[in-house]
């Protein structure tokens, strides 16, 4: 009998003990996965969430509210600044590109977001829809891919929106402010495009063009009309500083560097990411004692194999390796288990986080560090070994097989 049968034979000999051992190294892998896809989805993310536009202009308020808002669809926004701080920015010779977005609608929880059609030329180039065209006129829409699958909309499709952002703010809406409500009623979209799929937070949001709240409200002919923010792409870092300044100086406005705000964000959730490493530690000591003391009462369970393999020539060596294979072995099944369930959870649950925070994870694409972290499982999954190894090493033959 060759020693990986001889291995083999006797992990399915103690089945049960076996199974829960590679269970533990298993649980401990799939989070440790889940948590490193989930950090690279975040950064991954945060590095797409807002192209080239590198400072951002928006109501006083938080940074990263703006900054979420604006580019990632995420809570709402700080305010709104008057129409006239797009009519400066753009005027300004620092600019290459300026584009006023103005939020705060939505439909199905998908939020409408009214820019100019120029600013997919600029963020994305010149990909082509998935089908149909831009909008040109007011009520015109073009619908994200993944917004558009969730909510079944297609080309030719009508609908009304809702004020707020969520299912909760439309009903409360709807009983506190009926106007509102009638308002939003009085006016439809039409979808005429949908976007491809660009793997950024645009995937599900609904797009208009920028009048569609003042046509909503019967004010696209007021001088008082308001934009949500402005996103600027900069001719050049210094004079990304000089429209920070200049605008940031501005009463009720802030001006913010988009990577600084975004980076901000990014710590917050590396602090929760860590919070979470704690868990992971905590799992990787208790797979190691699981491992231990599995191996331990394998080689108290084994004693007289052991002795009489030794008797009939077997070497010392030979002996230590059983228990190390078998130690290895059960890290590598407990390995492989744990990679493929973390993937898998990722893939899940990748609509979900995706729904809800615009981050995709690349649930089957290798994570960060993941090759690091099977090397240092099987390190660990040796060390956990070696103990009850070398017990078995150092005994001799003759007391193994009498006891």
């Amino acid at each position: 009998m060759s020693l990986l049968q001889l291995v083999w034979r006797n992990v399915m000999h103690r089945r049960t003990l076996s199974i829960l051992t590679a269970a533990a190294v298993a649980v401990t892998a799939a989070l440790t996965v889940f948590l490193l896809l989930l950090r690279d989805g975040v950064e991954q993310g945060a590095e797409k969430g807002y192209g080239p536009f590198e400072v951002v202009i928006g109501a006083d308020g938080s940074e990263s509210q703006l900054a979420l808002n604006t580019f990632y669809h995420v809570g709402a926004p700080t305010g709104n600044v008057p129409y006239s701080v797009l009519m400066g920015v753009q005027s300004e010779a620092d600019t290459a590109a300026a584009f006023a977005m103005t939020t705060g609608d939505s439909y199905n929880g998908y939020p409408i977001v009214g820019v100019d059609p120029g600013y997919f030329q600029v963020r994305y180039g010149d990909k082509r829809l998935a089908s149909g065209k831009l909008y040109v006129d007011t009520g015109e829409a073009v619908v994200g891919a993944y917004a558009a699958k969730a909510a079944g909309l297609k080309v030719g499709d009508t609908f009304h929106g809702a004020h707020g952002l969520t299912e909760e703010a439309h009903h409360e809406e709807e009983e506190g402010h009926e106007e509102e409500h009638e308002a939003h009623e009085g006016f439809s979209y039409k979808v005429v495009g949908i976007l491809p799929q660009l793997h950024t937070p645009d995937d599900r949001a609904v797009f208009t063009t920028l009048d569609y709240a003042w046509a909503v409200h019967h004010n696209e002919h007021s001088e008082n009309r308001e934009i949500t923010a402005v996103m600027i792409k900069p001719a050049t870092l210094t004079g990304a500083q000089a429209l920070k300044l200049k605008y940031d100086a501005l009463d009720n406005v802030q001006a913010v560097f988009t990577s600084k705000a975004v980076a901000d964000v990014v710590n917050m959730a590396d602090k929760g990411t860590q919070a979470a490493g704690a868990l992971t530690v905590l799992c990787v000591a208790l797979a190691s004692i699981t491992l231990t003391l599995s191996l331990i009462a394998a080689a108290n369970e084994r004693r007289r194999d052991a002795g009489l393999l030794r008797l009939i020539g077997k070497s010392r060596g030979y002996v230590w390796a059983t228990l190390m294979g078998e130690g290895l072995l059960l890290t590598v099944i407990g390995l492989a288990a744990g990679v493929l369930l973390g993937h898998g959870a990722s893939g899940m649950f990748t609509d979900a986080v995706f729904g809800y925070t615009g981050i995709r994870l690349s649930a089957w694409a290798p994570a960060p560090g993941e090759g690091l972290l099977l090397a240092g499982a099987l390190v660990l999954g040796g060390l956990a070994t070696l103990a009850p190894a070398v017990n078995m090493y150092r005994a001799d033959p003759l007391q193994l097989f009498r006891g």
